[in-house]
């Protein structure tokens, strides 16, 4: 079975003078059940925004949807020439990568005897 991934946003910093979210934290969850055992990894940050009240897409904080958030996150973690929608997927790799290391550590403990 693969992966599921799921992007949430734990946490919001918003401006009082104008009602604009200036900062998101923001969760990647990789979830995956294998052999009857569930698995969890997740990737966070806090990606940081200029709300500009003039502008003609401007949402006030009431009005704001997880949605929303959600795409100016994956936007503000564009690196380089990357898409939205690549750097989705690089975050959604890097969380798969944590969690297949929990499947298979790396490293073991224990004795032999």
């Amino acid at each position: 079975m693969a992966a599921t991934f799921t992007w949430s946003i734990n946490d919001l910093e918003r401006l009082s003078s104008n009602d604009g979210i200036e900062h998101a934290d923001w969760i990647c969850a990789a979830d995956e059940t294998v052999g009857g055992k569930a698995f969890t990894a997740r990737v966070s940050g806090k990606t940081h925004h200029t709300p500009d009240p003039s502008a003609s897409d401007f949402i006030v904080y009431a009005d704001v949807t997880e949605a929303n958030v959600l795409g100016w996150v994956q936007a503000a973690l564009i690196q380089g020439t990357e898409t939205a929608a690549q750097a989705k997927t690089r975050i959604e790799a890097m969380a798969q990568v944590k969690l297949d290391e929990k499947k298979t550590p790396p490293i073991k403990t224990g004795m032999p005897w």
